[in-house]
């Protein structure tokens, strides 16, 4: 069995390249490590971009251009674990420019892939042994758009 880490292969259309650049600009550890192109052989135009490698806090990407046939949808997400409100601002604005705000955290950024911007402090909220606690903050949750730790605690301390 291979020891070695998975790679997460993300089908564009052709906008591969300029999806990885987008991303590596928002994670502050982040690198393109190297981009092949097309041959002769096609199928793809000779010389255009066939795959980037990349790398987003450690983990290993690889955006294939490999035409319409495919699309993203939310069934796969990447989630993305905030230490505090400034970190979940940071990662929704940058996400969300170009893209759309869905609900409960998600937003779908500018190339169809979804994310879930959640505070670390949520998934301790919502497993309280305490049901009614629980409760409310899935019910304070499931009305927003953006999350708010504020409020979310606020829901959770109510009682």
């Amino acid at each position: 069995m291979t020891d070695q880490p998975f790679t997460i292969c993300l089908w564009f259309d052709t906008e591969g390249e300029a999806a990885a650049n987008y991303y590596a600009s928002i994670f502050a550890d982040s690198k393109i490590n190297r981009i092949a192109r097309y041959s002769e052989a096609g199928p793809g135009p000779a010389g255009s971009v066939m795959t980037v490698e990349f790398e987003l806090n450690g983990q290993k990407f690889l955006a294939l251009n490999g035409g319409p046939h495919y699309t993203f949808t939310a069934a796969v997400s990447f989630v993305i674990s905030c230490a505090d409100q400034d970190e979940v601002d940071y990662y929704w604005s940058r996400l969300a420019d170009g893209g759309q705000e869905v609900a409960c955290g998600w937003v779908t950024d500018r190339y169809g892939v979804s994310w879930q911007v959640v505070p670390a402090v949520l998934a301790d909220l919502m497993a309280d042994p305490d049901p009614e606690k629980a409760r409310r903050v899935a019910e304070a949750m499931l009305r927003m758009t953006k999350l708010d730790i504020a409020a979310l605690q606020q829901a959770y301390a109510r009682g």
